[in-house]
């Protein structure tokens, strides 16, 4: 099934989707495949096309990555940067859109492991030593090449009604997730883990945002 938005409203209603994936309802793999079929002609640095996509669909690997995710966020829970932190600086409309975004991140948090497959986007190569003129360069390289194929899998999924949700805190224990799923933790970086389900219902909108000109620099800062 195709829900056949346009590319604007595409574009403005993919969301992180997190209380509205339906854990019960098995994903079609082959619409999982057409996702990153179309993921694969995203950009990446000089064209190497070094990306690789560890779709979990076992059980018990999904459950201990969802353990893995918990514990992450006991600890993220508590830094100035969570979105606990945030919602306590924001008033009024932006308030109220960050106790939706605490409560969800908190749900998601709680039962990340029963999504009926879990997507950890990789990239070949590590930035971690890089230091210097050139770390900027090498970070950015680096995600720069798997960033948008992970994001045009989560446009094309949210057209076939199956909710992502892009998440990082994981990566505070990547090596051990490594470990669990046999990546060459030396060789290749986890960049991300997304909960891939079919949503409860597929109208979403336009999330509450900043306006452009408050971001928007033209020829200077």
């Amino acid at each position: 099934m195709k829900l056949e938005l346009d590319a604007d409203k595409l574009l403005t209603t993919t969301r992180a989707v997190r209380k509205r994936l339906d854990f019960d309802r098995l994903v079609d793999l082959e619409a999982v495949r057409d996702c990153l079929q179309i993921a694969l002609q995203a950009p990446s640095g000089s064209n190497a096309q070094g990306w690789h996509f560890v779709l979990v669909t076992d059980e018990e690997k999904r459950r201990v990555l969802g353990e893995i995710y918990r514990r992450a966020f006991a600890v993220y829970r508590d830094m100035p940067i969570s979105a606990h932190a945030l919602a306590e600086k924001r008033e009024g409309d932006e308030h109220a859109q960050m106790e939706r975004v605490v409560s969800s991140a908190e749900y998601l948090a709680a039962n990340m492991g029963r999504a009926p497959a879990l997507l950890i986007p990789c990239v070949e190569g590590r930035a971690d030593g890089a230091s210097g003129d050139l770390a900027n360069l090498a970070q950015a390289s680096l995600y720069g090449s798997i960033l948008p194929a992970t994001w045009s899998f989560m446009l094309a999924a949210r057209e076939r009604g199956i909710g992502t949700s892009w998440t990082t805190l994981h990566l505070m224990f990547e090596r051990e997730a490594a470990e669990v799923l046999g990546i060459p933790y030396d060789q290749v970086t986890q960049v991300a883990m997304s909960p891939v389900a079919y949503t409860r219902g597929t109208e979403f909108g336009p999330a509450l945002r900043r306006p452009v000109d408050d971001v928007l620099h033209l020829n200077r800062w």
